[in-house]
């Protein structure tokens, strides 16, 4: 496994490469300016900031006279000629404003050697003006040296103001794997946070930090902490060959398996008729696996500004590696990378679908994605080649043993005994329902028997059953064409797991 590049070593390639304009979000700027200081130091550039409230200072000396502007800033930066590396801070929100995006354009063109314009903040659009000139670079989160140096310093603090610190070394460690992936000053605040509700920082607060660091990590829209309360893969009716498959893969994620010599488990495919479970096995796959679930949202990343939607899926890819281990979902994942789609946009979704093509072959162990998709032919094909997925599933109506397992789950969630109702007569009328359609009519029974003044009856259900027009007739031909597609290309998602699975073409549709 490659070492991770040094940041200062990283930046200071950088400088010395004689970069003009550099674009870097950044929510650590105590550590962002560390970093910066340090690679300057190496090249030997002083280093000047700026800021609205004090405007443009060489460090060690006060601000220059006037410059609280950027415009004004700016304009003093592009008349000096020796080396210095300019830290503009927060300067995004003033790209809208042409003249300050024209004064950028003219340093980084006219910039003498040694000399470097760098802005920094949060949400960082830049603008089509500047492409081709500004270079990104991000900061990459703390390393385990740093995290743990923090945590045992902010013990030792808590110690002192006379909170308890109980936490042994195997505690520290996992607190520390908690935190990876956080700035220092927002776990600073975390544990100090989790030590003040009870008077305590002990091995209870070690899942609370986890679980802040995935709401920190995921408040962009981009990505969205997914509460697990629906339960385990036990909730699931049917699918019986899935979720064997998701069981003994889950246990991929344990220290016996790494030990074992295994990598954890990559992800999932599952492809099908739409309505019959598959969003619920994303949503339940993470709690058996005891792993935080995390929803992506492929629409959210596209901007309107050159370079947006690319910089946002890196931000929302990096934040998804540092939450590890993790279940990652992506809901109708055709509808976010579509073939075709990119003629539209100028190559956009292109671009944005061959960096996440990238990330699913070289992405970090402990992220397991489970993709949904209901329409498999608008994916492209080289998102189904092998190394994407560990394996593709399908998921087709419920047969009927499954049919009367899902009736089961529908009733007892609403506190109504299975046995109580003629279960082989309702699942025999429900040939060809789908499960979310078993759901409704459940639901729709009850409020029927509400109405009536009485207690639900298995005749309520087959009314409703009767009167409800289900999927597979509406659209019997779009369903014909999802299993033809299926047909040696995908694993059953019901019956008993394949002794060995099938040769599968991954790349094509015909």
């Amino acid at each position: 496994m490659m070492r991770p590049v040094d940041p200062v070593h990283d930046l200071r390639l950088l400088l010395a490469s004689r970069h003009s304009l550099i674009v870097s979000p950044s929510g650590d700027e105590a550590r962002f300016m560390a970093v910066f200081r340090s690679a300057a130091d190496l090249c030997g550039y002083p280093v000047w900031t700026w800021s609205a409230t004090r405007g443009l200072a060489r460090d060690g000396q006060g601000p220059q006279i006037d410059t609280a502007e950027a415009k004004t800033a700016l304009r003093f930066v592009g008349e000096l000629i020796d080396p210095g590396v300019y830290v503009f801070h927060d300067l995004g929100p003033l790209f809208e404003d042409h003249l300050v995006v024209r004064l950028l354009k003219e340093f980084a063109m006219q910039a003498e050697p040694g000399q470097t314009a760098v802005v920094t903040g949060s949400d960082l659009a830049v603008p089509s003006e500047l492409d081709g000139l500004a270079v990104p670079w991000t900061l990459r989160p703390p390393d385990r040296d740093e995290i743990e140096a923090l945590v045992r310093r902010t013990m030792q603090d808590l110690q002192t103001r006379g909170l308890s610190v109980a936490l042994q070394e195997d505690g520290v460690r996992s607190l520390v794997d908690a935190a990876t992936g956080i700035t220092l000053p927002e776990l600073e605040r975390l544990l100090v946070h989790a030590a003040l509700a009870d008077g305590a920082l002990d091995a209870d607060d070690i899942e609370a930090v986890r679980t802040a660091k995935a709401e920190l990590l995921a408040s962009d829209g981009v990505l969205q902490l997914v509460s697990t309360d629906l339960g385990d893969l036990s909730g699931v009716g049917g699918m019986d060959a899935l979720k064997s498959w998701l069981s003994s893969r889950g246990e991929g994620f344990g220290r016996a398996a790494h030990d074992f010599g295994l990598q954890a488990p990559r992800g999932v495919l599952l492809t099908g008729v739409p309505g019959c479970g598959k969003s619920l096995v994303a949503k339940t796959v993470a709690r058996s696996f005891g792993l935080p679930l995390v929803l992506f949202d492929p629409g959210a990343i596209y901007g309107s500004f050159v370079g947006e939607s690319e910089s946002r899926l890196r931000g929302a890819l990096a934040a998804i590696e540092a939450m590890v281990p993790a279940v990652l979902w992506i809901d109708e994942i055709e509808k976010g990378f579509a073939t075709g789609q990119g003629d539209l946009d100028s190559g956009v979704s292109r671009r944005v679908l061959g960096s996440f093509l990238r990330w699913l072959q070289d992405r970090t162990d402990g992220v397991f994605l489970v993709a949904t998709c209901n329409d498999v032919s608008r994916l492209p094909p080289e998102l189904l080649r092998r190394g994407r997925f560990d394996e593709i599933f399908f998921v087709d109506l419920p047969e009927a043993g499954e049919r009367r397992q899902i009736l089961e789950l529908h009733l007892s969630r609403r506190r109504r005994e299975p046995t109580s109702f003629d279960l082989d007569a309702i699942v025999a009328a429900s040939e060809g329902f789908t499960g979310a359609e078993l759901e409704g009519v459940v639901v729709g029974g009850m409020y029927r028997a509400f109405a009536g003044g009485r207690d639900l009856t298995t005749d309520d259900i087959l009314s409703e059953l009767a009167e409800t027009m289900p999927i597979s007739r509406t659209r019997a031909e779009d369903i014909a064409a999802l299993r033809a597609w299926a047909k040696g290309r995908a694993v059953p998602a019901s019956g008993p797991p394949p002794a060995a699975p099938p040769e599968r073409e991954r790349s094509g549709y015909a």
